[in-house]
């Protein structure tokens, strides 16, 4: 709830000085900006992730809790025409989700939280639309690769005795969209994206009849960003 609160209130002050943007006749802001060969930037952001699970044989399915995590990073853009820009964005992500296994009488057998640092290095192909005004609306999409320091991929300990473990480096496909906005000293941009690992996370445990992870084919994360970025 807090979180919600935190993300209502920021667009509520935004919104003020970005409606002024989709007037008719604004008085351009930083008409230079998108002549730069390269641009730098930060961003900081939410992220909701989840998982996708393939089974073996037919069970009841692992139940997913997901809650929402943060993000910050930096941005290089490098220019590549009037409407193209390549981007290479690294940042740090933090979230947590929480596994439900069926079949277990106690807690601590049935539940697996898993919390997860990431380190993302993606590159991006920026596809934008002719500016109108001070604000521009564009698509975005590329491959990424994601350091988990948090998969315990080389415990000794696994679901036997509560540790869930994942691989260490994952590789996903992202894609999304967003808006530039021109304001008088910075370019803002609100964005939203999706992203999908095409590698499998498990790290099975040590039994291949594990009721933890013995049915799972692959696990495979899928996220959710919320990122407002300054240029």
């Amino acid at each position: 709830m807090k979180k919600w609160f935190f993300i209502s209130l920021t667009l509520l002050l935004m919104s003020t000085s970005l409606s002024a943007q989709f007037n008719e006749n604004p008085i351009l802001n930083k008409q230079n900006e998108d002549k730069k060969f390269l641009n730098w930037g930060y961003f900081l952001g939410f992220n909701q992730y989840d998982f996708k699970f393939e089974y073996k044989e037919n069970a009841p399915d692992i139940l997913v809790s997901k809650s929402f995590g943060f993000n910050v990073g930096l941005i290089g853009e490098l220019r590549i025409n009037e409407f193209l820009d390549l981007r290479f964005e690294p940042g740090l992500y933090y979230g947590s989700r929480v596994l439900g296994f069926q079949g277990f009488d106690e807690e601590r057998d049935a539940i697996r939280e898993v919390k997860s640092t990431y380190i993302n290095f993606p590159i991006l192909l920026k596809a934008s639309a002719k500016r109108f005004g001070n604000w521009k609306p564009f698509v975005i999409g590329g491959g990424s690769r994601s350091l988990n320091l948090g998969s315990n991929e080389v415990s000794p300990d696994d679901n036997s005795s509560g540790t869930f473990r994942m691989k260490k480096w994952v590789y996903n496909y992202e894609l999304g969209f967003g808006i530039d906005f021109y304001l008088e000293y910075f370019k803002f941009t609100p964005s939203i994206r999706g992203v999908f690992a095409i590698t499998d996370e498990l790290v099975p445990d040590q039994d291949p009849n594990s009721p933890w992870t013995g049915n799972i084919e692959s696990m495979k994360t899928r996220g959710l960003f919320i990122n407002f970025t300054f240029e």
